[in-house]
């Protein structure tokens, strides 16, 4: 079968990692070896949204994947101004409380009679990250003169924790998973 499923997940843990790898148990692809590939689509594959990923082999078998991928931690903060210069007289008095990012992880895709491309993007705000989602697979479309006119786009979106951390994904993972070790000769 040649489809490639495309899931989001959020985790919030104590550490970075364990937030990360929360997330990839909401999309059920906790228990592979993910392989980054870049973003193109193979004409014969399939693209199909799911909730959480089937259960595509053994764990600790090697799964080929493209991620959208973002974490903040308890040390993230945003500083906005409302007015002013930065470094004017009264900059201090005008300044928003900092506050947390959201996190938001966003993955696009573009079929059409042949290939096709994903596109991923991450950032805070879930409607630019689709805006910007578009605009990369408009100029991937444009850069290989190729007609892409089915189009989807999975953002998964998360309030940041307060002191611990927070991660979004939304992966494709492409087809079944591979052993990642060479058969034994036992």
């Amino acid at each position: 079968m040649n489809t490639i499923h495309v899931a989001g997940g959020v985790g919030v843990a104590d550490t970075a990692m364990a937030s990360y790898d929360a997330a990839l148990a909401d999309a059920n692809l906790h228990n592979y070896n993910l392989v980054a590939v870049s973003s193109v689509v193979p004409a014969e594959a399939t693209v199909e949204a799911v909730e959480a990923v089937p259960d595509l082999g053994p764990a600790g078998n090697r799964l080929t994947v493209v991620e959208a991928r973002r974490t903040v931690g308890p040390d993230d903060e945003v500083d906005f101004r409302e007015g002013g210069r930065a470094g004017a007289e009264d900059a201090g008095s005008k300044r928003a409380p900092r506050r947390r990012p959201d996190v938001a992880a966003g993955l696009g895709w573009a079929t059409g009679p042949g290939p096709g491309l994903f596109y991923e993007v991450t950032g805070e705000d879930p409607e630019a990250v689709r805006e910007r989602i578009e605009a990369g697979l408009d100029s991937g479309g444009e850069l290989r003169d190729w007609d892409l006119p089915d189009r989807e786009v999975s953002v998964e979106t998360a309030a940041a924790a307060p002191d611990r951390y927070t991660t979004a994904v939304v992966i494709a993972a492409y087809g079944e998973s591979e052993p990642i070790l060479p058969p034994s000769d036992a």
